[in-house]
């Protein structure tokens, strides 16, 4: 037959007669001792506070940058408003202008107009007087040939010889 062997924990292998639980003990005392004789805990605590440090410092450097964002930020928003301002008194100044020139252009229409009107009339005038002139010219030229033609078939020589002495008597 066949016989059943059972282990317990307590039966385990021993050195030195110490199990092994004693053994991971001892393990771990020594390696708590390695890291407290090397200052495994200074370095960490080293390590971490260097960490920190930069952490910090990065932090602070953020800052800055975001600070000096903030002021371009608002810097470059003054410049906006600036420009916008300086675009509105542009407009502004194009607007006055365009109505001065637009005044002016009317101003200087009205002249030209009344000026052109004048002009016109002077030349109507001026033919008018060419005309009455013509027309006067011609009604003398006409009276003045019709004078003449009614003397020289009214008036002999016998009627010169009267008219000549009572011009003569009137002087």
């Amino acid at each position: 037959m066949v016989e059943v062997i059972t282990l317990t924990v307590a039966d385990g292998p021993a050195a030195f007669g110490l199990d092994s639980y004693q053994w991971v003990s001892i393990a771990m005392l020594v390696l708590i001792g390695v890291f407290v004789w090397k200052k495994v805990p200074g370095m960490i605590v080293g390590g971490l506070d260097t960490k920190i440090a930069e952490i910090k410092q990065q932090l602070d450097e953020a800052k800055a940058l975001r600070a000096e964002a903030e002021g371009l930020r608002d810097e470059y928003a003054a410049k906006i408003a600036g420009a916008e301002k300086d675009a509105e008194a542009m407009m502004e100044g194009a607007q006055r202008e365009a109505d001065a020139i637009l005044t002016k252009a009317e101003a200087d229409s009205e002249a030209m107009v009344a000026r052109r009107k004048r002009m016109a009339e002077d030349k109507i005038a001026a033919a008018e007087r060419e005309a009455v002139d013509g027309v006067r010219e011609a009604a003398a030229n006409a009276a003045a040939t019709a004078s003449r033609s009614l003397i020289a078939d009214r008036h002999d020589g016998e009627a010169d010889k009267v008219l000549a002495d009572e011009v003569i008597a009137s002087l």
